[in-house]
């Protein structure tokens, strides 16, 4: 399986498009490009594979994996990048804003959902992120 994500670039936020074989999944929030600096920028553009993980804070939730000198990248619930994302990234219902979306947890749940059916099939789960 192959994920797109697809960003849009602003001073206070990144805003995307995920989709899966060109049909739309969900939007995306995350923080602004800082040169990837840690907990303050969001990710390179370039590709990654996801998994699932378990933490006490998200419960279930997705990892991206091989991010250039960062760890524990994300895919989880938040609504406000700048407040509640620290590299990690936000799937989101709607847009809303710069790096702001609505109704965070749906659109998780869909990807989640979306995801964990590939990986329990033992499929490998690729994401592409451009701009």
């Amino acid at each position: 399986m192959v994920l797109v994500l697809t960003r849009t670039y602003f001073p206070e936020g990144t805003n995307g498009i995920l989709t899966h074989k060109g049909k739309l999944i969900c939007y995306a929030i995350e923080l602004p490009w800082k040169d990837n600096q840690h907990q303050v920028s969001c990710i390179p553009e370039g590709e990654y594979f996801v998994e699932k993980r378990y933490s006490t804070r998200f419960g279930w939730h997705l990892e991206i994996l091989g991010v250039p000198n960062r760890s524990l990248i994300l895919f989880h619930p938040a609504n406000i990048a700048l407040k509640e994302l620290k590299g990690c990234i936000a799937p989101v219902s709607e847009l809303s804003g710069f790096g702001i979306g609505l109704q965070s947890k749906k659109a998780f749940t869909k990807l989640k959902n979306l995801i964990y059916v590939q990986l329990d099939m033992k499929e490998s789960v690729l994401l592409l992120v451009q701009s």
